[in-house]
């Protein structure tokens, strides 16, 4: 969390606010982690004045492109949230039910505020300090250039998928959180998609049949598509979806739909499936 619904409503409010207008307002706290050790004043200067000219995403990754050089890029972490201020927002689960803004209504862990001519603002918070900001070209840009297809706009079919995983000996859940395979994919996506397809998340990549990758890429597809429409508001998401009980771990619900829901780590990550539906 945030994965690709969750980042692409950000890239879409971004988009929304800044595209085709000049920023004439910025503020970039100094904070040398999320910064990635560039001073806020650097930032600020390749903003200010510009005129966003892009506003793209792959995967969890997101871009300004501006009318100069060089491009602001960025990361939300794990719960890192861009909103435009005064205007509706969803909340991530990681933000919890705190006031997003101060008694003086300032955005709560500020990293980074942009205005535009016409008086709309964008605001990055992130009150954990994962989120990633940097210069440069996304074309150029070693972490962009790792990144595999994009699983919202980009998913491969079923048989490139089926000869990504020909050789692949590791779980399938860890398989779908391989950025360099499915851009865009994290836990929740990995489990719900596993969990509508009736697919083990232990099963090894290479021993999936045809039927089941077909099963699996659908899902995939399905989930991404409905999260994304929605605005990755999870409020709005299907009723049968296992998004609703996963979380918790042993504090959590035991069951969905009657079926007991286990959580234990594959992959390396904490994962929620249920072993009477998925085999």
């Amino acid at each position: 969390m945030p994965e690709a619904p969750e980042v692409e409503t950000a890239r879409r409010t971004m988009e929304r606010v800044l595209l085709g207008h000049r920023i004439v307002e910025v503020e970039i706290p100094e904070d040398d982690i999320v910064l990635c050790g560039l001073p806020a004043t650097l930032i600020e200067e390749a903003l200010l004045g510009s005129t966003v000219t892009e506003v793209g995403r792959i995967g969890k990754y997101w871009w300004l492109g501006l009318d100069r050089e060089p491009w602001l890029m960025g990361h939300l972490g794990m719960a890192g949230w861009i909103r435009e201020l005064g205007a509706p927002t969803i909340r991530l689960r990681e933000h919890g039910q705190a006031p997003m803004d101060d008694e003086t209504g300032r955005p709560r862990f500020l990293k980074m505020l942009l205005g535009t001519e016409e008086g709309q603002r964008i605001a990055f918070t992130d009150g954990r300090r994962l989120g990633r900001l940097w210069l440069g070209d996304p074309a150029g840009d070693p972490r962009f250039r790792a990144l595999g297809p994009d699983v919202y706009r980009a998913l491969p079919s079923t048989k490139e998928i089926a000869s990504m995983l020909a050789k692949r000996k590791a779980p399938i859940k860890a398989l779908l959180l391989d950025q360099a395979l499915f851009a865009g994919v994290g836990n929740w996506i990995a489990d719900e998609a596993l969990y509508h397809a009736r697919i083990s998340p232990k099963r090894l990549g290479a021993d999936l049949t045809k039927a089941e990758l077909e099963r699996l890429r659908k899902a995939l597809a399905n989930v991404v598509e409905i999260a994304v429409a929605v605005g990755a508001d999870s409020g709005r998401y299907p009723p049968d979806w296992l998004f609703h009980h996963r979380w918790g771990g042993g504090k959590g619900v035991e069951l969905v739909q009657g079926r007991r829901i286990v959580r234990e780590p594959v992959g390396g990550r904490t994962t929620a499936w249920v072993p009477e539906v998925q085999r």
